[in-house]
């Protein structure tokens, strides 16, 4: 059944164009499992035929991730974290889940937000605990228009050159998924590498502040 809600997904992007890739992305921002490997590369792939314009493409993605997201934060910003905690794992959104993302948000604040974008598992949960702890809006969607733009650039420049050399994967989405993850492998690394640095330097800097004050 997944697979074939992949083909209908794959499908939208070619026929409705940019307002495809918009709604696509915005669905993937939310608590619903739609791969963004599965909407961005056949865009941008189309896009290198002529059919859009690249950045075209990312514009319209990066402003679907945000709609998304902003949809997300709203929502968990008007229900709140006991509603979502009891009532969550019918929409996606088991407690364990929940608690990873909130455990994110809390120790990273709006930082978490922009890394989130560029990492698997909470990139799609960050909105909700960022909307329940009534994260400042115009923070929360900077960083997510920011993280959104980088992904989605990345995962255009793969998808189209993935597809450019193997087409036939616009046959099969999921194998195109799997191929285009395994492609971004290095990107992932390299964004938690950057993470990794960042908690670096706040660590190293809360020493020295600490330090300064005991003297």
């Amino acid at each position: 059944m997944f697979h074939s809600l992949l083909r209908v997904w794959f499908g939208l992007v070619g026929q409705w164009g940019y307002a495809g890739v918009v709604a696509m992305m915005a669905i993937e921002s939310t608590v619903f499992p739609l791969p963004s490997e599965v909407v961005i590369p056949p865009a941008a792939y189309y896009a290198e035929q002529g059919r859009f314009h690249f950045w075209g493409i990312v514009a319209a993605a990066t402003f679907g991730s945000w709609a998304g997201a902003a949809i997300s934060y709203f929502v968990a910003r008007a229900v709140g974290r006991p509603l979502i905690l009891r009532y969550g794992r019918y929409v996606f959104v088991p407690e364990k889940k929940w608690l990873l993302a909130e455990a994110w948000i809390n120790r990273y604040s709006s930082a978490g937000i922009f890394f989130a974008r560029v990492l698997p598992v909470v990139r799609h949960l960050v909105s909700l605990p960022a909307g329940a702890a009534r994260m400042r809006f115009s923070r929360f969607s900077l960083m997510t228009l920011v993280g959104s733009f980088v992904w989605c650039t990345v995962l255009a420049v793969f998808g189209a050159r993935v597809l450019g050399q193997e087409p036939r994967l616009l046959d099969d989405p999921a194998a195109l998924s799997r191929v285009i993850q395994h492609k971004l492998l290095w990107f992932v690394l390299a964004a938690a590498v950057l993470l990794a640095l960042y908690v670096l330097v706040e660590v190293l800097g809360r020493r020295l502040k600490r330090g300064e004050a005991a003297r």
